[in-house]
């Protein structure tokens, strides 16, 4: 298999991999813009275009959409995150013109219909109402708003009711306008694809993009703030977060602290899950976790569990952390950087994935990442990177704690602070950054 690129006159990007053994290919445009890039009175609008986008263009009613892409068994989505927002198709190999040609369609001539938006607008609403019904995935909303106060990176992705309500069809064409650039488009596919036939139909068919934009709008800084959010509901369980700012993309410890995530929570063998689940059965789920940005990070420990057991659980993860800047065995790292490199493996098994994986790489890093590239970054981890790595996140640092259910015997933002400054970590004489 071979990743082969092309960037065409106008700025877009297209990159390929052929499988030669698969008889479908997978396709799509990532736009490096997402919710971080709406204006202040624009939350939500980056979430609304996606779904907009398969409400009708100028030669297609949204049914007709649906209709030609499933006539030949093929199928087609989107989705929205905090930098960037894709749209995807996947189709036997002889109908990728068809599915360029409607990707191109939906992104160069939307027809943003007032009655489609507002039928929209209430579907997105309902969307809002069931995040709001699910606590495992609100209370990672309300951990961000914390941690990145009056932020858009902080921000919901979905928007409020209000915000949502408000958009008119000229401001997403603003938005649409303003972002969705040839220097900030990635079309990828992977599959049963040949390079040249496929960067000749993206040429033709996605000659409508705009190549710059007056009015562009920088993503602010992000500024770690951290701090406590929590709510009491009528809940059989407490949903709950402790986190720290983690790692950018770019900075020299992301991996470390991938690896460091894997070792702490990654799976049934993991710190966390053996101590707090299987020794102690404190909870039914626990897991750490860390997300990259293109300027920060976010490292953090996700555990729900009844409240009864709320007193205990909170000093027992933070004792787990402090035994992570003290000692951490090769067989760990070893263990972690095996799961990582079958994840990475397995995943490109997939065409979709595969295509995904080198769309985000393009747009973190202006090129694919040879698999033998991103295995060196992991063997390049050692015992004492990770020790002095887990002192400086999580010791005499500023945590978040977000926590919904029955949480009133959950340790105070207070006593999480204490405990957290009151340990000295060993101090290593490996590089901080």
């Amino acid at each position: 298999m071979k990743v082969e690129l092309t960037k065409l006159p106008s700025g877009l990007t297209v990159v390929t991999e052929n499988m030669p053994h698969l008889e479908s290919v997978a396709l799509g445009a990532w736009v490096k813009s997402g919710s971080r890039n709406e204006a202040a009175d624009e939350h939500g609008i980056a979430h609304l275009l996606e779904h907009m986008a398969f409400k009708g263009t100028a030669r297609r009613t949204a049914r007709q959409i649906a209709e030609e892409i499933e006539n030949v068994g093929g199928e087609v989505n989107a989705a929205t995150s905090t930098e960037s927002t894709s749209y995807y198709a996947r189709v036997l190999k002889d109908d990728m013109p068809l599915a360029v040609d409607i990707l191109a369609d939906i992104l160069t001539e939307s027809a943003f219909d007032e009655e489609e938006l507002e039928r929209e607008k209430n579907v997105i609403l309902q969307e809002i109402g069931a995040a709001n019904d699910t606590p495992d995935d609100i209370v990672f909303d309300r951990f961000s708003a914390v941690a990145f106060a009056d932020q858009t990176i902080g921000r919901p992705i979905l928007g409020s009711p209000e915000s949502v309500l408000s958009f008119t069809p000229e401001q997403i064409r603003g938005y649409l306008d303003r972002n969705y650039l040839t220097d900030r488009m990635f079309v990828v596919a992977a599959g049963a694809v040949k390079h040249d036939e496929f960067v000749r139909e993206v040429e033709r068919r996605f000659s409508g993009l705009p190549t710059s934009a007056s009015n562009s709008i920088i993503s602010e800084t992000a500024r770690y703030t951290g701090g406590d959010v929590r709510e009491t509901r009528d809940l059989m369980d407490a949903q709950v977060l402790l986190g720290f700012e983690g790692k950018a993309y770019h900075a020299r410890d992301f991996y470390c602290s991938q690896i460091l995530a894997n070792i702490l929570g990654g799976g049934m063998s993991s710190r966390l899950f053996q101590e707090v689940r299987e020794f102690r059965g404190l909870c039914y789920s626990v897991y750490a976790f860390h997300w990259g940005f293109s300027d920060t990070g976010v490292f953090g420990v996700h555990a729900a569990t009844g409240g009864e057991n709320l007193p205990e659980l909170m000093p027992v993860i933070i004792e787990e952390l402090r035994k992570s800047s003290e000692n951490i065995r090769q067989e760990e790292i070893d263990r972690a950087r095996a799961q990582i490199r079958a994840q990475l493996l397995m995943g490109q098994e997939s065409p979709g994935a595969r295509a995904g994986q080198i769309a985000r790489q393009m747009m973190l890093y202006g090129r694919p990442i040879p698999n033998g590239e991103l295995m060196e970054r992991l063997a390049g981890i050692t015992v004492e990177r990770l020790t002095d790595l887990a002192g400086r996140l999580f010791f005499n640092t500023v945590p978040t704690v977000s926590a919904i259910g029955p949480v009133d015997g959950l340790a105070s933002m207070d006593e999480v602070v204490k405990s957290l400054s009151s340990t000295t970590p060993p101090v290593h004489r490996t590089a901080a950054e």
